[in-house]
């Protein structure tokens, strides 16, 4: 086994113990910490990190098929030698968003992942040095690359899965949905009124769109339970 634990003193040494025990009992392949499992941790993690780090949970959750695991930004981790072997530790990315690629390579592999409560700790002396803006573009690009390579991947190459085709239906309706609402909004500002037909297909288009989200959204996680 391997475990990561960062040097600024946000990984409380005494949770240790907690996210090694369900890798060396084999219950998993991988654990990694939660700070939102905790107890108050609402109160304890600084607002904006906590409004962060929860939209960039939720992506990947979409982006890897771990629809179980949250926190995605936690580094404080343990892995069998199985992922140890497995996954291709030199095409990883390095920086802030490795736990994301991390987590879609290691569905990929078909790993078992468990999230475990850990303690968040903050006020510690440690310094950020991230920039927002940069990072919100470097992730997205992360978690939309590993998304599509993780689709292909599991369910086209490997095996058929409909999901897939939910999921693209989904991404042709809401394009098509936001090209008829620019046409809906040119009218209206030209003329004064709104297209019905233009109107009716728009509604269509969305409520097809998200419909077809939600599908590909639950056979994901069907496809997925065992790797709780």
């Amino acid at each position: 086994m391997a475990v990561v634990m960062a040097g600024d003193g946000q990984m409380d040494p005494e949770n240790l113990t907690t996210l090694l025990d369900p890798v060396a009992d084999g219950d998993c392949d991988y654990s990694k910490g939660n700070r939102f499992l905790w107890k108050n941790a609402y109160k304890m993690v600084p607002k904006t990190r906590f409004m962060g780090n929860t939209i960039l949970s939720f992506l990947t959750k979409v982006a890897s098929g771990y629809w179980h695991v949250s926190d995605s930004q936690t580094g404080y981790t343990v892995a069998n030698k199985e992922v140890l072997r497995e996954i291709d530790w030199d095409g990883m990315y390095k920086r802030y968003g490795q736990p994301n690629d991390l987590l879609i390579k290691l569905n990929i592999g078909n790993f078992r992942v468990r999230d475990v409560a850990i303690k968040p700790v903050y006020g510690v002396g440690e310094q950020s040095k991230m920039k927002v803006g940069r990072v919100i573009f470097t992730i997205t690009n992360i978690i939309l690359r590993g998304f599509l390579n993780r689709m292909f991947t599991k369910y086209v190459f490997r095996d058929f899965h409909p999901l897939v085709l939910f999921y693209g239906l989904s991404f042709a309706s809401f394009l098509i949905a936001i090209i008829l609402s620019f046409r809906i909004t040119f009218v209206w500002i030209s003329t004064g009124q709104v297209p019905e037909l233009t109107l009716m297909a728009f509604l269509f288009s969305l409520s097809t769109a998200l419909q077809t989200l939600f599908f590909g959204m639950w056979f994901d996680m069907e496809s997925n339970k065992h790797l709780r």
